[in-house]
């Protein structure tokens, strides 16, 4: 079945992101392939990194306690007491291996890169996280370089990219940046209640632009996924919804639980 919604489905971001992710990869590859061949090639290419969990002040002083019984007393979660001391189980934060796919345009002849393609992931927009740190490391050498550089966001949550001037109004934003014209860029922006466009990449001086249909190459994800049968439309949505939003997104799904 297709997802209820006309173009993005906001359910994607918190309950199946990283399964998406790769998997839209992967089809708007196939679907841009054919378009640029036999002059170029399309590789997906992966970045891999640990992202440190948990470490921020605000976040060590929330520290989970596991409560846990003992057998010589009362389920108190102490694990030995002695005078003026006092032993619990806590959660250490632990590292986490992430790994993220990117697409790369090369031309077939020389394999140089022409264009690089990103789909922002939640860790690229997490404030002062190790995923954003590195994104934007990675964001600054495709600006330096000769390459184009696509980027698209397709999560309502989190910090968007750094930009000089204000983005459109919108809940998704497709980044075109073409190596001849920067620092200007084209900007795509659409809502929630929007089909997701056709996506322009930028090929060679001289090349007519790629076109890819965004909204195709996510209609035949979702449903290769079968998403309709994981996906809980009764789950709260993050960022949260206004009142307007809430009551359409509501009468969409069928629902009447989400707050």
């Amino acid at each position: 079945m297709p997802s209820p919604f006309p173009g993005m489905d906001p359910f994607l971001e918190t309950q199946e992101w990283e399964d998406f992710h790769t998997r839209l990869m992967t089809a708007f590859s196939d679907r841009l392939s054919p378009t640029v061949e036999p002059d170029y090639l399309i590789r997906v290419e992966r970045r891999v990194y640990v992202e440190r969990v948990g470490e921020e002040p605000e976040t060590m002083r929330r520290a989970d306690i596991a409560v846990i019984a003992v057998d010589s007393g009362p389920a108190t979660g102490i694990l030995s007491q002695t005078p003026g001391t006092i032993a619990v189980e806590c959660d250490l934060p632990m590292p986490i291996e992430r790994f993220e796919t990117y697409l790369v345009v090369r031309e077939r002849e020389t394999m140089a890169v022409v264009t690089v393609i990103e789909l922002l992931s939640p860790s690229n927009k997490r404030r002062g996280g190790d995923g954003r740190r590195e994104y934007l490391t990675k964001r600054r050498e495709f600006l330096a370089s000769k390459s184009h550089l696509v980027e698209l966001d397709l999560l309502r949550g989190g910090v968007r990219l750094p930009m000089s001037g204000s983005l459109p109004p919108g809940d998704f934003y497709a980044i075109v940046s073409r190596a001849n014209r920067r620092p200007r860029c084209e900007v795509y922006a659409w809502t929630l209640r929007d089909k997701l466009p056709p996506i322009p990449i930028p090929l060679k001086r001289g090349d007519a632009d790629a076109v890819v249909p965004l909204q195709e190459v996510f209609d035949t994800v979702y449903q290769r996924a079968r998403y309709d049968l994981s996906v809980k439309y009764d789950a709260p949505l993050e960022p949260p919804l206004s009142d307007v939003e809430l009551q359409w997104v509501k009468e969409l799904t069928g629902r009447v639980k989400i707050s």
